[in-house]
């Protein structure tokens, strides 16, 4: 019917075959053309059934996106799918690849459905702040029962295709041959004259138990803290087992509509893309040659080191790990042995996969040992001399081709390759711990790293199962710079008489995942002072500056890995208040001159905070430290526990308005004083207020490629 949608007739049954390139999205010239294919199979008397099925690698990852702010055009997919559902001849769904969102709702839509084995489907749309709104909460408890249903929709998880067809999503899973089967089983239900309708199925009741909804809400208020998704998917499954399918979704529409609208879709939806737009590096071009990573080395088998190992051989590669001794070795060795049983116990990995991903790694006495490593990421002490003696001896051992990377958290990238002949090879490759868990990588590109090596590491980075956005090389880089500036007001909040579980309670509520009080004790109050301590002529002269923080290392207490931080940690994690933490904290005030005061509310909490975060966030732009304000929302969403709902702290500051957070600016300087200039709104962030732009905008005017 056009050049997205293909139409022919094999032996009475119709091919609709679907060839939207890269993913077959759902837009709409391809529902006008799957509506009108449908319309005229109907109409032909030589046709007795219809089979969907898609060109490509996968069958369809969903509706198009980039619609949703748009006015609806007919045919909506909703309406698109009540049409197939209603069609009077059999319409098979050939499911291969993956099967998401509105691809799904599609194909359970239809009759029957076939998938190839290794298919994997899934109602994802609660992670873009919504709810799957083109029939999938009705359809699919109707399917596999409410209880799973509300699994699979609260999670948004991609369900391999032989658990589906336990469940009831699929009818069907073949090894090969998919668009055969598919032809079969349509020829199967018109010979029948079966038409086998998804709205004609119930709820099973034996599967609703007693509050198993309320069990559900509860669960998820914990879980998924101040979203409104997946709660609001609940509720509309609740309604399939309630309702006849027909007000069922009615209702469903209205709420996925108002769900569309709001800001927490919107700015999840804006995370969405930032992270795939933060890919996009202006002065590499897409089609850059890239190194071919075979073999991997890590240097350090601590904590973090051991972490970034478990990554690259969750990705298949091979890894030798290097130690400076047989003990700290083999405890690095015997960590990453205990994290991927722990995923085998868990069901998260396969036993003979573990056994395969050991087999990869090997342990080793000598820097030699990485002669062959096509990349080595330095994982040890973050200290500049021991560093530089590492990539002094890299530069003469590794292959020429190899990559050198860094871990490092605050060091200059340019001061490390400047003790090397090849600096181009250098790059910063700065993980979060743990690193097997966290999603982010800071890639950060020296000022005479490669373009194939940028590019070459960017591409592992996703390859490796990570979130990478590049930085340029400054103190922090993005997020730990930033992190700086939130969390110097929260130490001031205590030694103004705020107490740690104040500050923690106004974030957390807000949405934070962790506090800064928290974080600081997580990350450990000596690690924070030593960065601090080495940093010293990049930090501002405040003799207040962190006090709290430098007390607590001063006191041995360290944080969780002590028992006691700003607060205690009874059981090693569960935190408590601590009189003691307080009592120092006001000694120090005290004898600093800093007056207690009463009235600190949750509001003065968040916008000294916050607003110190986005004000950073506004100098890396200008610095161009960050390519884009997207691209530090990607940071602290994925690295920081920003809450996703709130799209980033650019993204944030957009919604608050960048005029209110240059006016809050004046009243904290007037209030506080600003013989530091914390106070002082960046250039870039008062330029944008006075403008009336936003950080998108600059964005889209100032970024090649956003």
């Amino acid at each position: 019917m056009n050049k997205l949608v293909s139409y022919s007739v094999e032996d009475g049954i119709a091919i609709l075959m679907i060839d939207n390139p890269p993913v077959n999205v759902l837009s709409q010239p391809v529902r006008q053309a799957i509506r009108e294919i449908i319309t005229d199979a109907g109409k032909d008397d030589d046709v007795q059934a219809v089979v969907i099925a898609c060109g490509g690698r996968i069958f369809s990852a969903g509706a198009d996106i980039r619609e949703f702010d748009a006015p609806p055009k007919d045919p909506t997919l909703p309406a698109l799918n009540d049409f197939i559902e209603a069609s009077s001849k059999p319409v098979v769904a050939a499911l291969h690849g993956i099967a998401l969102g509105g691809g799904l709702e599609l194909a359970i839509s239809c009759h029957y459905r076939v998938a190839l084995g290794g298919t994997h489907v899934g109602l994802p749309e609660v992670h873009l702040g919504l709810i799957p709104g083109a029939g999938g909460t009705q359809r699919l408890p109707r399917l596999i029962g409410a209880s799973a249903a509300i699994e699979a929709i609260t999670t948004g998880r991609h369900i391999p295709a032989n658990e589906a067809q336990e469940l009831g999503a699929l009818d069907e899973v073949v090894s090969g041959g998919l668009l055969a089967a598919g032809l079969a089983a349509a020829r199967k239900l018109a010979d029948e004259g079966n038409v086998p309708r998804t709205c004609d199925r119930n709820v099973d009741p034996s599967q609703l138990e007693d509050g198993l909804f309320a069990k559900a809400r509860k669960a998820l208020a914990k879980r998924r803290r101040g979203f409104n998704a997946p709660p609001a998917s609940v509720d509309a499954i609740e309604w399939a087992c309630a309702l006849p399918i027909e007000e069922g979704l009615l209702k469903e529409r209205e709420l996925s509509s108002k769900l569309k609208a709001s800001l927490q879709s919107k700015a999840q939806r804006h995370l969405f893309f930032a992270e795939r737009l933060a890919l996009k590096i202006p002065d590499i071009p897409k089609e850059t040659s890239l190194l071919k990573i075979i073999n991997t080395g890590v240097i350090g088998a601590g904590t973090m080191g051991a972490g970034i190992a478990i990554c690259l051989l969750n990705a298949d590669l091979p890894v030798t790990l290097v130690e400076t001794n047989q003990g700290a070795l083999d405890r690095g060795l015997a960590r990453i042995e205990k994290t991927l049983d722990r995923d085998v116990r868990r069901g998260r990995l396969n036993a003979d996969v573990r056994d395969a991903r050991l087999a990869r790694l090997n342990g080793a006495l000598t820097l030699e040992a990485l002669s062959s490593v096509d990349i080595v990421v330095e994982a040890v002490f973050e200290s500049m001399p021991v560093k530089k003696k590492i990539f002094l001896a890299l530069d003469r051992i590794c292959k020429e081709s190899a990559i050198l990377a860094t871990n490092t958290s605050t060091l200059d990238i340019n001061d490390i390759a400047a003790v090397t002949n090849s600096p181009e090879r250098v790059i910063g490759t700065h993980f979060f711990s743990p690193a097997n868990v966290m999603k982010l990588l800071e890639v950060v590109r020296g000022e005479k790293s490669a373009k194939t090596v940028v590019a070459t590491t960017m591409q592992l980075g996703c390859r490796i199962g990570k979130v990478p956005t590049l930085s340029g090389v400054g103190y922090g880089f993005i997020g730990n710079r930033m992190l700086e500036d939130y969390v110097r007001e929260s130490q001031m909040l205590l030694l103004e008489g705020a107490s740690p579980a104040q500050v923690d309670s106004a974030l957390e509520k807000w949405g934070m995942a962790m506090g800064p009080c928290a974080v600081m004790d997580l990350a450990g109050q000596d690690v924070s002072f030593l960065t601090r301590d080495q940093n010293r002529d990049l930090l501002p002269s405040d003799p207040l500056y962190c006090v709290p923080g430098d007390i607590m290392n001063a006191k041995g207490r360290f944080g969780q890995k002590a028992g006691k931080g700003f607060y205690l940690y009874p059981d090693g994690r569960a935190r408590q208040d601590d009189p003691d933490a307080l009592d120092l904290i006001k000694t120090a005030a005290t004898s600093l001159g800093v007056q207690s005061r009463q009235g600190i509310f949750d509001q003065e909490i968040l916008d000294r905070c916050l607003h110190a975060l986005i004000n950073r966030g506004a100098q890396l732009l200008d610095d161009g430290i960050a390519l884009r304000a997207s691209d530090i929302d990607v940071v602290w969403s994925a690295g920081y526990g920003f809450p996703a709902y709130r799209g980033g702290p650019m993204f944030y500051a957009d919604s608050v308005g960048l005029d209110v957070v240059v006016e809050s600016f004046d009243a904290l300087a007037n209030k506080f004083g600003n013989d530091y200039g914390y106070w002082t709104p960046a250039p870039l962030l008062v330029n944008l207020a006075k403008t009336g732009k936003t950080f998108a905008q600059y964005d889209a005017e100032n970024r090649e490629g956003a």
